[in-house]
């Protein structure tokens, strides 16, 4: 089977003094959240879509889907953890508990806050984690790319061109993932920033999948605002 897994863990902090998280601010007429579940619930691909949300946020999230989304039964909504990570492991650990996994389950693990993802992205992951490869979405880096190892002196310049910024989904096969996690030891795990490392870590390949520009992170107050501007666009929204 092949799950959408909804990072919805985050408490929003960045966003500035708001009363809820971030996923559930709303752009358009509907909060973040609902945007991006609704893309996975759409998707033919999907067999079934777990949204992972703070253990306080649960019952309100399960009643924001239920009015938004016609899908709720392909739709199911757990308790994160207390790192992203964690959070998809919780996800496997559902996932063992209600269907079991074996070498064909896959995860298709995506930002809730990146509500402008599309189909093609989508389907490029699935693709991917299909042909047995881990994957993660990625965009050319535009910037100039400057290290600094003691944050005050510039160490290094590298070339630009081989340097990319990494977005979501992060797709690959769930069975993998779980004895790979299992295998780092703790201080290793305190070095994860997402679900790539952990097979970056381990030796295995990560293929690179296309991403777009406007796959946008909605994690500050301009990205609220660039996020309507995208809206007000269609950006497959």
């Amino acid at each position: 089977m092949i799950y959408g897994v909804i990072l919805a863990g985050g408490i929003g902090s960045r966003m500035g003094n708001v009363d809820k998280p971030k996923q559930f601010l709303h752009i358009g007429n509907k909060p973040i959240i609902v945007h991006t579940v609704e893309k996975f619930c759409v998707n033919s691909r999907i067999d079934h879509v777990i949204v992972l949300c703070p253990e306080q946020w649960v019952s309100y999230t399960k009643d924001l889907l239920k009015k938004h989304i016609e899908f709720t039964d392909k739709i199911s909504i757990i308790t994160g953890g207390q790192t992203r990570n964690e959070t998809i492991m919780n996800a496997i650990r559902y996932i063992e508990s209600e269907k079991g996994i074996d070498d064909s389950t896959i995860l298709v693990t995506h930002d809730a806050v990146r509500p402008f993802v599309t189909h093609r992205i989508i389907d490029d992951n699935i693709n991917c984690a299909l042909d047995g490869l881990a994957c993660d979405t990625v965009i050319p880096a535009t910037d100039t790319i400057v290290e600094s190892m003691d944050n005050q002196i510039i160490s290094n310049i590298p070339d630009r061109s081989k340097y990319y910024q990494g977005q979501t989904p992060q797709s690959f096969k769930a069975k993998r993932f779980k004895e790979l996690y299992n295998e780092l030891s703790k201080d290793e795990k305190q070095i994860l920033t997402d679900a790539a490392k952990v097979f970056v870590m381990k030796g295995e390949k990560v293929k690179l999948v296309d991403g777009e520009t406007f796959n946008i992170k909605v994690t500050y107050p301009y990205d609220l605002q660039l996020a309507e501007v995208l809206l007000g666009g269609g950006k497959d929204c």
